[in-house]
Formats: structure tokens, C-alpha cells, sequence
């Protein structure tokens, strides 16, 4: 029983780490690809309002 104790089966800090750093780089990309899109649009209207004229 005092074997079990003295050594720890699962290492919760590595886990966790890893989950925010997934976290952090899942945001990343979520922006990344929202600031695409809005220059996308931006681009599409402004030629739009070119044609237009």
C-alpha cells in the first residue's frame, strides 16, 4: 500500500499543458482564418463599387 502512494500513476501537469497549448493554437487559427474572411469581403465589395461606377 505505501508503494502506491510514493509512486503517482498519472502526471495530470504534461496533460494539461498540452490541452492549453491545443487550446491557444485552436484560437489561433479560429482568428486567422476570421481575419481572412473579413479582407475577403472587404475586397469583394470594393470591387463591386469599382464595376459599379
Amino acid at each position: 500500500m505505501l508503494l502506491n502512494s510514493l509512486i503517482p500513476l498519472v502526471n495530470w501537469n504534461l496533460g494539461t499543458g498540452i490541452i492549453m497549448f491545443f487550446g491557444l493554437v485552436c484560437i489561433a487559427l479560429m482568428l486567422i482564418v476570421h481575419n481572412m474572411i473579413s479582407k475577403g469581403k472587404k475586397e469583394e465589395s470594393v470591387k463591386k463599387d469599382d464595376a459599379e461606377r
